[in-house]
């Protein structure tokens, strides 16, 4: 069966092709509330997909715990960087 058309408004970024990629850019809403509603529609797909389930294991906190290391890791990478090559003082 064929694919029913979607507008490109309501496309997800996955499936937007490369030419279509400015257009897609300029349906988006950039103002705070938009961007706000994004987060949220963001989390509540990331906690109904890995939090929420009836058979959940450790794989969603785990999750977040890696990237809450590689962020601490990036913010403190310079600080680490020059403890490195110190010596003696």
């Amino acid at each position: 069966m064929a694919d029913k058309a979607v507008s490109l408004a309501e496309k997800r970024l996955m499936d937007v092709k490369l030419n279509e990629l400015g257009a897609w850019l300029g349906g988006r809403d950039f103002t705070p509330n938009g961007i706000l509603s994004a987060i949220r529609r963001g989390h509540d797909r990331y906690y109904n997909k890995y939090i929420n389930v009836k058979k959940g294991g450790i794989g969603g906190i785990a999750m977040l715990l890696v990237g809450y290391v590689a962020i601490s890791y990036l913010w403190e990478y310079d600080h680490i960087k020059h403890d490195r090559w110190r010596k003696y003082h």
